[in-house]
């Protein structure tokens, strides 16, 4: 497909995605078409890892493409999306748990879907023009496609910070924040490319990798952990309230622009998931639970219409930010019974 190119040079799979003007946004065909080859290339003795970037300067993958969803979802046909995050957080969990290295090399935004895609592998390198980040509470979602496991894992409270305010992450920001492990300039990658292609050898990525730059967010961090170490959704706005630095203030108004529920949940997530029992299927399945219920329930087909369909920006949200309702969290969070998110093909 020209969405995406699927290749084999040398002891390489190579898999690269080709729709720079849409930021790389991943389609569902694209998603099957790289759980495909990842199939193909398991007990391929040639392929001795895997590679994955992108074309065009500003994105390695700007997210999933969300437009059809937001179609599907108001003509009522829920099956669609439901499908798409299925298969998409089964391919997620396929390249966490892949026996042979993979190399992503997220260049640009890696939004949400990105993330799925680039941050989960053996081997994440980042370079300086590389922005991370977990947007889905902008838009009435919650982080998805494991976001939720690294922000899980993420020390102190930065999972909190980053999951409910969609703050970008930075190079140095997102090997502290654990989104990526390696700092590599970008002009070098076409040589490591070159290098790993020709001996199949991933030792490549740790030779050529540079000191890690500078992370804001580790500086910022002490203030992060006091102002996000609440159980509930209140708890943070009431901190952030009674902080008067101009940190605080600009978080406060960025949660306040956000969705309630979201917020909500996507904390309550976070808290439920870390401990030392966390699996990347265990979130996904949690992440699954919401899906499901996002478009009849939540506020995401709402958060699409005011972003990317009518741009007034002008959400209107199902609840306040200050009154959202337990039961309402509770019942994104509820185990599906019959429709639990299974990772065997259908």
């Amino acid at each position: 497909m020209s969405d995406i190119s699927i290749r084999t040079e040398g002891h390489a799979g190579r898999i690269t995605l080709t729709r720079p003007k849409a930021l790389n946004a991943l389609s569902y065909g694209m998603c099957m078409a790289v759980e495909q080859a990842l199939d193909n290339w398991h007990d391929d003795p040639v392929v001795a890892l895997i590679i994955i970037d992108a074309e065009g300067d500003k994105a390695f993958c700007a997210g999933g493409d969300i437009v059809e969803l937001y179609g599907t979802g108001m003509d009522g046909d829920y099956h669609y999306g439901r499908k798409f995050w299925r298969d998409e957080y089964r391919m997620n969990a396929k390249l966490a748990e892949y026996p042979k290295p993979i190399v992503s090399l997220m260049h640009g935004f890696t939004m949400g879907g990105g993330v799925g895609l680039g941050g989960h592998v053996s081997h994440r390198v980042v370079c300086d023009s590389s922005q991370i980040s977990m947007p889905e509470c902008e838009i009435g979602f919650v982080p998805d496609v494991g976001g939720s496991y690294l922000l899980a894992q993420a020390s102190g409270r930065l999972g909190e910070y980053l999951g409910l305010t969609a703050a970008r992450m930075g190079p140095g920001d997102a090997i502290h924040a654990g989104f990526a492990d390696y700092y590599i300039p970008q002009d070098q990658w076409p040589e490591l490319i070159d290098w790993l292609a020709v001996s199949g050898d991933v030792g490549a990525v740790a030779s050529a990798a540079q000191p890690v730059p500078d992370s804001p967010l580790a500086a910022q961090q002490p203030q992060i952990d006091a102002l996000f170490g609440g159980d509930g959704l209140q708890d943070l706005l009431n901190a952030l309230r009674g902080d008067d630095s101009d940190f605080a203030a600009k978080t406060l108004k960025t949660l306040l622009r956000n969705a309630p529920l979201s917020m909500a949940v996507a904390l309550k997530m976070i808290h439920r998931l870390r401990g030392p029992s966390l699996t990347i299927r265990k979130a996904l399945e949690m992440e699954y639970r919401v899906s499901h219920r996002i478009m009849e329930n939540g506020d995401f087909l709402e958060g699409i219409r005011a972003a990317i369909i009518d741009k007034d920006r002008n959400p209107r949200w199902k609840h306040a930010p200050d009154v959202v309702p337990d039961d309402a969290v509770a019942q994104m969070l509820t185990p599906l019974g019959t429709d639990t998110l299974g990772f065997e093909e259908d």
